[in-house]
């Protein structure tokens, strides 16, 4: 039985020092999961990689105030699926456009494509102050 519920909500200044931390917090929840069957190393490698991209395209490309906002994370673990919402303040963007970048190497919406083959569904939608970037990864 997967018994594991985990609840992390983070706020960061909007700056690219953080991108380290906050990959390290999804590398610990990966291997602190008590009843995880899968390759925890894989498994810690893909959220450092999800959250340092979500988080990079929120400061880089999301954020109208710069530095003087934060950049909002939520990461739970709710009946077998982790749930990673990264919350920007920017005028968005055209997520569509990024899934299937037009060559793998292509500087822009790179991450979005890393993202979508990590994780099992992403969706970016509009909020009252801005946009929410949604990751979930099937634990099975």
């Amino acid at each position: 039985m997967f018994s594991d519920q985990i609840a992390v909500d983070i706020k960061v200044p909007n700056q690219t020092r953080y991108l380290c931390m906050i990959g390290h917090i999804g590398e610990n929840i990966a291997r602190t999961l008590k009843h995880y069957t899968g390759d925890r190393e894989k498994l810690a490698y893909d959220l450092n990689l999800v959250l340092t991209e979500a988080m990079a395209n929120a400061i880089q490309h999301a954020s109208i105030d710069g530095p003087s906002k934060e950049v909002h994370i939520e990461i739970n673990i709710i009946s077998k699926r982790l749930i990673i919402k990264v919350y920007d303040f920017g005028k968005g963007f055209d997520i569509d456009k990024y899934i299937h970048p037009r060559h793998p190497l292509e500087e822009h919406g790179r991450g979005i494509y890393l993202i979508r083959t990590v994780m099992d569904e992403i969706n970016y939608t509009k909020t009252d102050s801005g946009h929410v970037l949604e990751m979930i990864k099937n634990l099975n």
